[in-house]
């Protein structure tokens, strides 16, 4: 059976018009999604990083903490909870930061020996001023490594107003929380 070269040239020319605009309408379909995400941006990152460099050496130390509990997912098997107001760029922020601790294995027991080995996450909340995200308390969130760097995500920061407009997501939890204020430890 002879082929037709030109038949073919066009087919093959067909196929890849077809599979640019695929790649075209993907990356189309990305940049859309992470529009709708409205977190991790450059600005939340920036954030992030001063939040943690405000934080950094000293937040196991503020006065109020809680002990050791049982926590729940997407944090982990043990919480511990601390609140502080702290400067972040010349400005006073109030901050809600969770040691989120797990691993194989872990025991609460294990977890009060050595917690540095056993921590997951640090999860941390800041109340940001008026206007911020109103449609949700305020509330900048970020989620960072034992090592301090932000976590990721899908490609995504994990930084600013996370998940807003999804329910698997810091906004969509904390939306649930008694007392519209985005809180669960004062809802018992």
């Amino acid at each position: 059976m002879k082929r037709n070269p030109v038949l073919l040239a066009a087919g093959l020319v067909l196929l890849a018009a077809g599979l640019l605009l695929h790649a075209g309408l993907a990356t189309a379909e990305d940049t859309a999604v992470k529009q709708m995400m409205n977190f991790g941006d450059v600005e939340d990152v920036a954030f992030a990083h001063s939040l943690w460099d405000g934080m950094q050496g000293y937040y196991e130390d503020w006065p109020m903490s809680s002990d050791f509990y049982d926590g729940t997912s997407p944090h982990g098997a043990y919480l511990r909870l601390y609140y502080n107001i702290v400067d972040i760029d010349g400005q006073p922020y109030h901050v809600i930061v969770k040691d989120n601790f797990g691993g194989q294995g872990a025991s609460l027991e294990m977890v009060r020996e050595t917690p540095r080995e056993r921590l997951a996450a640090i999860t941390v909340m800041v109340q940001m001023p008026e206007g911020y995200d109103p449609d949700n308390n305020d509330w900048f969130y970020a989620r960072y490594d034992p090592d301090g760097m932000v976590s990721m995500k899908n490609s995504m920061a994990l930084a600013g107003r996370v998940g807003d407009g999804t329910t698997a997501s810091c906004i969509g939890c904390h939306a649930k929380a008694g007392g519209g204020d985005y809180i669960f430890t004062n809802d018992e």
